[in-house]
């Protein structure tokens, strides 16, 4: 499908949305004509910048830590944000020579002290020998051991399906992080380190900045970020498009070059949660794979460690221990 037939359409669907909000035949109408001239049912793909328009919370309440009420108005709608990692297209960045571009864009961009990895790529074995590399966030369990443990309120759940903490009523108990079978949580146990323009930063649990100590810190999804129509910074550092961002509000999600319908990739490509037997219900869904669509060898093992880019900006950080 030509670009332009398909900004023409995307055009369409914000009018048919802002205009039919109490109707929203318009609407519905229009996506499902943007998913098939887009090829979605057959999950071919559509290049696109960013987010697309459909994703835009222009007409979507947010989380409601403003005060904003959703029973306001009825006819808004709340997202419903998910993450699909593609392992077919994960090679944890052997090919890159670097370690996994998707830490080290999220470490930049979130401030995230030494050593926390708030999306952590795990190398582990296969049952026929070798490996696969799994990039693991923070869950987003629509039943989360965290929330219901936290003794004072600290970690809650949004209408938006995202897991969240306020550090600055968290009390640094830590019961959070030994009920999360994931391990996703860390503690800030002295005064982090912090660059001079995370100083500059408006603290929200949307964006943990700047770190506080004696608090829980974890990956918070970016929903600040979708909100402003651009991807989390993890699926735009992926050099290999494996992170799908998306609303199951709207059934699609988006690498930032491919436009899939979530329903369909996740079932037609048997589509996995880790854990899911524990009932945590997560929002993050893994497609099997060992990085073969980039050419990975199972067999060829090992990633490059970690880094910290920002930590030579930060004052103190040379002498920083936890």
């Amino acid at each position: 499908m030509a670009g332009l037939e398909v900004l023409v359409i995307m055009h369409e669907l914000e009018t048919a949305v802002e205009v039919g909000i109490g109707d929203t035949t318009a609407a519905d109408n229009g996506r499902r004509r943007f998913l098939k001239l887009a090829g979605i049912a057959g999950l071919s793909a559509v290049p696109v910048i960013g987010i697309p328009a459909l994703l835009r919370d222009d007409d979507f309440t947010a989380h409601g830590q403003d005060g904003e009420d959703a029973s306001a108005d009825p006819n808004r709608r709340i997202r419903q944000w998910t993450m699909i990692i593609d392992l077919r297209s994960c090679d944890g960045c052997q090919s890159q020579g670097t370690a996994p571009r998707c830490t080290t864009a999220c470490i930049e961009g979130h401030f995230a002290p030494e050593p926390m990895e708030w999306i952590q790529v795990f190398e582990q074995e296969l049952a026929g020998g070798g490996t696969q590399f799994i990039p693991t966030p923070c869950l987003q369990c629509q039943n989360p051991p965290c929330v219901n443990v936290c003794p004072v309120g600290a970690t809650f759940s949004t209408p938006e399906g995202v897991v969240l903490i306020d550090q600055e009523r968290c009390i640094g108990c830590r019961i959070c992080m030994a009920a999360c079978p994931y391990d996703r949580r860390f503690f800030n146990w002295g005064d982090p380190p912090i660059p001079p323009e995370a100083l500059l930063a408006d603290y929200s649990p949307d964006t943990q900045t700047p770190a506080i100590k004696g608090t829980v810190m974890k990956c918070d999804m970016c929903p600040d970020m979708a909100r402003a129509g651009t991807l989390p910074y993890c699926a735009q550092g992926c050099p290999n498009d494996a992170i799908y961002y998306g609303d199951l509000e709207e059934d699609i999600a988006t690498n930032g070059r491919h436009v899939v319908q979530v329903s369909r990739f996740l079932s037609e490509n048997q589509a996995y949660q880790l854990k899911e037997h524990l009932g945590t219900k997560p929002r993050v869904h893994y497609i099997p794979g060992h990085g073969e669509a980039v050419g990975r060898d199972p067999y060829t093992e090992g990633r490059e460690p970690t880094e910290w880019p920002w930590i030579r900006r930060a004052e103190g950080a040379a002498t920083w221990t936890r």
